[in-house]
């Protein structure tokens, strides 16, 4: 018994190959809003397990380990400022196989503002291209934008 856990102890020490720990690097944030003039498109794609119960509750979506949600907010801009703008949202998500999925968007109203959310399905380690399509005060604007989960 002893002979076992003392060959797997040796082992597991010469894998390091006596090198220390690395400090972990720091990815870059990644823009998550793009402007059309006026009109600003604020968007994030996160796993709905990162959410706490209560946000995902106000929200409307289910935590679970095989979705992610993604969040697009229609702003317009004026003198600074960011205002309430009505907009029809559409998405598609694309994983790195070519699977599509339509994301179907519920509005939240937060005070006078309204965020779309969506729900769609997430496998492990795995990159989606999105494809947001924003239709607000007679334009249509897209935003293309990926991550990895």
């Amino acid at each position: 018994m002893k002979t076992p856990a003392l060959l797997l102890l040796v082992l597991l020490t010469a894998c390091s190959g006596a090198e220390p720990p690395r400090a972990a690097v720091l990815s870059q944030p990644v823009d998550s809003q793009a402007d059309f003039g006026d009109l600003r498109v604020h968007y994030n794609a996160l796993p709905t397990l990162s959410l706490s119960e209560a946000v995902a509750r106000q929200y409307g979506v289910d935590r679970d380990a095989g979705s992610a949600m993604l969040v697009v907010a229609v702003r317009r801009v004026a003198g600074g400022d960011e205002l309430a703008a009505q907009a029809e949202v559409s998405a598609k998500v694309q994983d790195l196989q070519g699977a599509v999925q339509r994301v179907d968007f519920a509005t939240v109203k937060t005070g006078d503002y309204s965020d779309h959310i969506g729900a769609f399905d997430i496998s492990p380690r795995d990159t989606y291209r999105f494809e947001i399509t924003v239709k607000s005060a007679g334009r249509t604007e897209v935003v293309k934008f990926q991550r990895d989960f």
